[in-house]
């Protein structure tokens, strides 16, 4: 297993690699990453982000109660169905 594509039809890399393909990699992986975070909030919003900056912190013993489940049951099975879709898919959150 430690020697799986290390023979001589696979050599190493030559070290030629020219300096402006590295720089164009590096802009296309920031890129990559602006573009997800602007989808994930086009699709989801801020609300969820905004939430979780502005509830309070809980110290060492104090107890925070939960918040209440306000979804009626035909929500709940929707969303169940949608979560278990997606992590079959091999798409999950």
């Amino acid at each position: 297993m430690g020697h799986a594509c290390t023979h001589d039809e696979y050599p190493g890399p030559n070290g030629n690699e020219h300096p402006v393909v590295a720089v164009l990699a590096i802009i296309a992986i920031i890129a990559a990453i602006v573009l997800i975070g602007w989808v994930r909030l086009e699709v989801h919003g801020t609300e969820d982000i905004e939430a979780a900056l502005t509830e309070p912190v809980a110290d060492g013993d104090v107890i925070v109660a939960p918040k209440p489940d306000l979804k009626g049951d035909e929500e709940r099975e929707v969303e169940a169905a949608v979560t278990s879709s997606r992590f079959a898919t091999g798409f999950g959150h």
